[in-house]
């Protein structure tokens, strides 16, 4: 009898441990076979969101069964069944509905009349108050040499009112390699993890298109988005007497609910080039800057899904320039409008993770929301190496 009580319980055991699978799935663009950065691939049944990173890869663990949803602005949307995944890597192809011949929009109102009243619309759509799972990553270089690397798992507990967003953040895990130089400035590493999600709901970083000046320096164009009919697309790029170090922009956004679905803006190398150097000690000359964000509507919740930050400058400092670069990247892998409890000591209150001591429980950057690509993991491979 006991024998037979043993033999039930190991294969129960082996019942469940095999429904929890590693499972990889790569991208592609269907037509050159390239992989594709940014693709959001949700997990109906745990309601996990995941990220693609620049190999087009995504990595998770499936308890069970579930629908995957697989989503790009630039792609048509595609939903697999999990049972479907029959290898560990499995490459999903997605067929760009992106045309370059989308016909320019001729509207009554200015453009930029146009755009305030999405940003009020969006901001005041957020679901808040909310929690949102965070996985952050941030890579630092130093005059070609990779400096620095930390990430962690946080809780952020949105509250407050639009145009007033506030937050709570809770580290769960985290994990910091490398060395920070006395002469790098703390503002220098990482996102202000204090304001960051209410830079991102009140869309700061478009600050400089709406005010009323903007209409003299930039060009503004409505275009449609062949990959979505529901979708709008806005470029707003600096004009020729625009002597200022000004972005590209290129705001994605429903024109049926008035929200903002993605913003990106890039610096060009036109730009840059037409933009004095500047010598004075302490100054930068920028010569690479990148910023995407993307949103999610889901239902009656609208929140932030992912955050991509790049900037590269050259520091003058007293006898000679140092070379900076900070690559930073945020996921919201999983959204909830339910509240948690926690001690005041417990909220986290500086402004990066790059001086909090490690707390590794699990290997959580595995199955985080976004998969290093294999450079990646060469960089924090060698400065964990030098770190231990």
């Amino acid at each position: 009898m006991k024998q037979l009580y043993l033999l039930f319980l190991l294969a129960f055991s082996v019942s469940i441990y095999a429904q929890s699978v590693e499972k990889t799935l790569i991208l592609k663009d269907a037509l050159t076979n390239l992989p594709i950065e940014d693709v959001t691939v949700y997990i109906i049944k745990t309601k996990q969101t995941l990220l693609s990173n620049a190999e087009g890869k995504v990595a998770f663990v499936l308890n069970g069964s579930s629908n995957i949803q697989v989503t790009h602005s630039s792609y048509a949307k595609v939903t697999v069944r999990s049972s479907a995944l029959l290898k560990t890597d499995n490459t999903i192809y997605l067929k760009s509905n992106v045309n370059d011949l989308d016909e320019i929009i001729v509207t009554k109102q200015h453009p930029q009349k146009i755009l305030k009243s999405i940003v009020a619309n969006s901001v005041k759509k957020l679901t808040v108050p909310a929690r949102l799972k965070v996985y952050s990553r941030e890579f630092f270089k130093m005059d070609g040499n990779y400096a620095y690397y930390n990430d962690g798992l946080m809780n952020f507990q949105l509250f407050g009112k639009e145009k007033n967003f506030k937050s709570n953040i809770l580290v769960e895990q985290n994990r910091s390699y490398g060395l920070v130089f006395d002469q790098i400035n703390s503002d220098v590493l990482g996102y202000n993890l204090n304001d960051i999600m209410q830079n991102y709901y009140n869309f700061k970083y478009l600050n400089p298109i709406l005010d009323a000046v903007a209409k003299k320096k930039f060009d503004f164009i409505i275009k449609g988005y062949s990959a979505n009919q529901d979708y709008n697309v806005m470029l707003v790029t600096p004009l020729d007497n625009n002597d200022d170090l000004s972005d590209d922009f290129r705001i994605i956004y429903d024109w049926k609910k008035k929200i903002i679905i993605e913003v990106s803006t890039v610096i060009s190398p036109t730009t840059i080039a037409n933009v004095k150097e500047r010598k004075a000690v302490g100054s930068k000359n920028i010569y690479k800057s990148l910023f995407k964000t993307i949103y999610r509507l889901d239902g009656e919740n609208y929140y932030l899904i992912s955050s991509k930050e790049e900037i590269g400058f050259e520091r003058i400092d007293k006898n000679k320039t140092t070379d900076i670069e900070v690559r930073n990247y945020f996921v919201t892998t999983n959204f909830s409008n339910q509240n948690y409890s926690f001690k005041e000591s417990e909220v986290f209150k500086d402004k990066t993770l790059y001086n909090k001591k490690n707390t590794i429980l699990s290997t959580y950057w595995d199955i985080s929301g976004l998969t290093s690509t294999e450079e990646e993991q060469a960089i924090i491979n060698q400065l964990q190496d030098r770190a231990n």
